[in-house]
């Protein structure tokens, strides 16, 4: 596969095998038996994921890179019995595919070391999935990755931050330096993973919720009640303490609590 091809995907080849076996030991195993790889490229991470118990799907959509999997994974080769595969390979883009379909809505994880220039995107996906996602773990740049991560009171806290950890435990694992890269990027790595949280239901709107949570950090240097004034705040909720404060400022319970006032605004 050319490096060019890669490039152009956003992604690039890791080299280093213990930084790979280390992401594929980010994944517990706990309350899943398939693990959905994204962007497998050479198969320095599959390898290791197939050591694991689940079963392994990888999700690729370079043509170069799935006839090389193809090539390096037979099937055949990789078997947990006579009767079950333990390894496929689909040709597609992750973005627009049907993911619970691919399972019959079983639960499965998500790993990958993820193209930078989709990552959110991969992201929104499992969280939109979640249902079905009890765990994510994956690489990132690293500043997207401490976004993920970072608590309120942070200058990167952020959407990321609260849109994730309404539903997931966050923990940022390690960082991953350029050099371990083939290309190498002009920036580190982090590998974080993701735990969905026993209860991953809103007791808010969940539309709403994400609506106030973007609105408040597009303008994220102002105070609450300048930032969300396109609801038509009441003059009685103005005065709420929570409206003199700026996004950062408030933790996951405090954006559902703020989603809560909002909702019953004017009532």
């Amino acid at each position: 596969m050319s490096v060019r091809a890669k490039k152009h995907l956003g992604q690039h080849f890791l080299t280093d095998e213990s930084v790979a076996k280390k992401i594929a030991d980010a994944l517990t195993e706990n309350g899943y038996n398939h693990v959905l790889e994204i962007g497998p490229g050479m198969g320095v991470l599959t390898k290791y994921l197939l050591e694991k118990k689940p079963k392994i799907t990888v999700m690729e959509l370079d043509y170069d890179s799935v006839a090389y999997l193809k090539e390096s994974f037979p099937l055949e080769h990789v078997k947990l019995d006579t009767s079950k595969e333990k390894f496929s390979i689909i040709e597609g883009d992750f973005l627009k595919q049907d993911i619970n379909s691919i399972f019959n809505n079983q639960q499965f994880a998500i790993i990958g070391n993820f193209p930078y220039n989709i990552s959110s995107q991969i992201l929104f996906r499992a969280i939109e999935n979640r249902e079905h996602v009890p765990e994510f773990a994956g690489m990132f740049q690293k500043e997207v990755a401490m976004r993920i991560a970072e608590k309120e009171g942070s200058k990167v806290y952020g959407i990321l931050s609260v849109l994730t950890q309404a539903f997931f435990d966050v923990e940022y694992l390690f960082t991953v330096p350029p050099t371990v890269f083939n290309p190498p990027p002009k920036v580190d790595s982090g590998v974080i993973r993701l735990i969905r949280k026993e209860n991953y239901t809103l007791p808010v709107d969940e539309k709403l919720f994400f609506r106030v949570v973007k609105m408040a950090f597009n303008q994220r240097r102002k105070m609450l009640r300048g930032s969300l004034k396109s609801f038509n705040l009441s003059d009685t909720l103005k005065e709420d303490p929570i409206f003199v404060k700026r996004p950062e400022q408030l933790s996951v319970q405090e954006f559902i609590n703020l989603t809560t006032k909002i909702a019953n605004n004017g009532i």
